[in-house]
């Protein structure tokens, strides 16, 4: 057994755990999604100079006859956090993707009557889990991955409408940052792999609130991507088994490893071992395919903390607060016969 599956055995409670929380969805809800400022939208004024009676009617338009299906963007900005809320077809970039539309109004209490105010976000939540999960189930025919990158959330309709007696609202699916905020995707969900991917190069820590964030490489991280892997390249029947992927991710992660440090030398220098992400027959039959190969350190607690990039070389590096242990002489790795 090598030296990187001896230590990736050692080690896979540990990353069941790290597993779990890089790969979980954050579902979400948005309360307010007019273009504007503030209460731009209420006040009249506009969010950067535009027609302000125009953009909302825009919005509100692209909102009322969004159906499952359909969808939706919108801009976001540091002084405007939403602005240019419209439709696109899915083949363009979008923040959210409509699985369903909801009429709050028949919702079987007198709760969302014509006098009502519009729900508080722990109540956006509770709906969303209510009134979304199913029926976003139905519209994907379960083509989902609850591991992957893509959540189930719900918009209501802006405060203007909410008062007007709009009471719809839209389940659909998104992918969020690691703050929460919807980025662009393109393609439906259905049809694109869901999988949650880093680039080569980028560092991720694992916070305190249990959420994975990608940080500079000279900030203390646990991991460092070297690479992606397309399985469905390598099985385009189906899934292999967890048995055969291990094999082909353990060859495959070692070898990207060994590029990415340029030599095999380098990469035993630097203390770190190849890593690379499990993909269960359940994730891949809800639509991902792809894992990421990554370089860690091992203690025994699990993963150990690393500051600094490995392309630095070991002086670079900081692991548990301590220079990388000294590695012993040795022959150089030859080529194998061919």
């Amino acid at each position: 057994m090598s030296k990187s599956s001896s230590w990736r055995s050692a080690a896979a409670v540990n990353w069941l755990l790290i597993a779990a929380l890089i790969t979980a969805a954050f579902l979400g809800s948005y309360e307010y999604f007019a273009p504007s400022k503030e209460n731009a939208a209420e006040s009249g004024e506009s969010a950067g100079g535009s027609n302000s009676t125009a953009t909302t009617a825009a919005a509100v338009a692209a909102f009322s006859s969004a159906e499952p299906g359909t969808c939706l963007t919108w801009d976001i900005s540091a002084d405007s956090p939403v602005s240019n809320f419209q439709e696109v077809t899915c083949d363009k970039e979008h923040r959210f993707e409509v699985s369903a539309r909801e009429d709050l109004s028949t919702y079987p209490t007198s709760e969302f009557g014509p006098s009502a105010t519009r729900p508080e976000l722990n109540r956006q939540d509770q709906l969303r889990d209510e009134l979304c999960q199913s029926s976003t189930l139905t519209y994907l025919k379960s083509k989902w991955d609850p591991s992957g990158k893509f959540d189930i959330a719900s918009i209501l309709p802006p405060q203007g409408a909410w008062d007007e007696g709009d009471r719809t609202l839209l389940c659909g699916l998104q992918t969020t940052d690691d703050k929460g905020v919807p980025q662009l995707s393109t393609g439906n969900v259905a049809a694109v792999d869901q999988s949650i991917l880093a680039s080569p190069g980028q560092c991720r820590v694992i916070g305190e609130d249990q959420v994975v964030r990608t940080v500079d490489c000279s900030q203390p991280h646990q991991l460092e991507t070297v690479s992606t892997v397309n399985l469905a390249e390598k099985y385009p029947e189906g899934y292999p088994g967890s048995e055969e992927l291990d094999k082909y991710l353990g060859q495959t992660c070692t070898a990207a490893a060994t590029e990415y440090l340029g030599n095999e030398e380098n990469l035993y220098q630097s203390t770190l071992q190849p890593f690379w992400g499990s993909l269960s027959e359940g994730s891949w039959n809800g639509g991902s395919r792809s894992v990421n190969c990554s370089l860690v350190h091992s203690n025994e607690n699990g993963f150990s903390t690393i500051t600094g990039s490995a392309k630095g070389g070991r002086d670079a590096l900081n692991i548990d607060g301590k220079a990388p242990e000294e590695r012993p002489a040795r022959d150089p790795i030859r080529e194998p016969a061919r």
